[in-house]
């Protein structure tokens, strides 16, 4: 199994709503890739609950292998949604293991 954890802050200047919708679309965007790629085993887009978190928002996810995290990440709708992300987000750190 292969996790795929990718956390982001939202582009400055967005007001609070600004930031919830944005939220809201990174997760209808992204989760429903689950079902479009083999070996996807969960995709969750979690906005920050706690003061104590540095990101604003994170993508977690588990793939059976590394070749379905590839499959995912060339995915034509994560190619798509990816451009949306990039549009409200900066300051992307990921981090994949296998385990």
């Amino acid at each position: 199994m292969v996790r795929h954890i990718v956390l982001w802050n939202f582009a400055e200047g967005l007001s609070d709503a600004q930031r919830a919708e944005a939220g809201a679309k990174m997760q209808a965007l992204l989760e429903p890739i689950r079902e479009l790629v083999p070996g996807a085993v969960e995709i969750q887009v979690l906005p920050n609950q706690l003061a104590s978190s540095n990101r604003d928002i994170a993508l977690v996810s588990t793939f059976e292998t590394v070749e379905a995290l590839s499959a995912y990440q060339n995915h034509p709708a994560h190619v798509e949604a990816g451009k949306y992300v990039r549009s409200v987000t900066c300051n992307r750190a990921c981090m994949d293991f296998e385990f």
